[in-house]
């Protein structure tokens, strides 16, 4: 497996994103729903993470939207098929490490309550629930998470 910082406008990477979209389209309806598009994710601000299995297929993604002293999560999905293998925290392992660098000290992310797997992760993580951040409103259908980053270099 291979993970490295990339650009989110490759047609294998847009199917992943594709597919992270029919999986939260199926959960919550769209007013709960926070999704940065394309556009946005090709943001100087944003850091894009990609996984590549051996034979080089994107397998899994996420991105962190980075600001003057938080990070915040979004886009994170890893394939069903390749889920159980680490992926996941070694994609938030190399966001984490992108927001460490422009001097976050906190990464911040909203999911919701219907991902019980995805909570699980993020408290594995080090996340813990807090109250809403950045103009999102106090929904039902959120769940506010948030980690310190250690600034010592890794």
């Amino acid at each position: 497996m291979n993970i490295a910082l990339e650009s989110p406008n490759q047609p294998d990477v847009i199917a992943l994103i594709g597919e992270l979209d029919a999986y939260q389209d199926s959960l919550y309806p769209p007013e709960a729903r926070y999704a940065l598009d394309l556009a946005a994710l090709c943001q100087p601000n944003v850091a894009f993470a990609v996984a590549r299995d051996a034979s080089g297929a994107a397998m899994g993604c996420g991105a962190v939207v980075l600001g003057t002293d938080h990070g915040e999560v979004k886009r994170m999905y890893v394939r069903p098929t390749a889920r159980g293998h680490g992926v996941a925290q070694r994609l938030l392992q190399v966001l984490e490490g992108a927001a460490r660098a422009q001097g976050c000290r906190e990464l911040l992310l909203e999911t919701g309550p219907y991902q019980p797997e995805a909570l699980a992760f993020y408290a594995r993580q080090g996340f813990v629930r807090r109250g809403p951040f950045a103009g999102y409103p106090d929904h039902p259908l959120s769940v506010f998470m948030g980690k310190a980053l250690d600034m010592a270099p890794r």
